[in-house]
């Protein structure tokens, strides 16, 4: 369940980050900004690709983080309500 966090933290950072990015409220150049984004991407691009080569393309409208969540989601469903097989 550890592991799931971590991994729901990442990908609210990156939403927040790219949403940052578009609007210009962070500077894209800034070598920080730049490391940090990078970081993030390396980190999320292998959960995000394969759902990227399922889901149609939405013209710009990037849905695997969201896709991506509901699944993290669905996985601590399934293993809070079966913590017991796990002792």
């Amino acid at each position: 369940l550890l592991i799931l966090g971590i991994a729901k933290v990442l990908i609210f950072a990156h939403f927040i980050m790219s949403w940052l990015l578009a609007f210009s409220v962070l500077n894209a150049r800034q070598p920080f900004v730049q490391q940090v984004w990078g970081g993030l991407s390396r980190l999320l691009e292998p959960l995000y690709g394969p759902i990227r080569r399922i889901l149609p393309a939405m013209g710009g409208l990037d849905l695997a983080p969201l896709v991506a969540l509901i699944a993290i989601y669905a996985i601590e469903i399934v293993l809070r309500n079966n913590v017991g097989l796990f002792v």
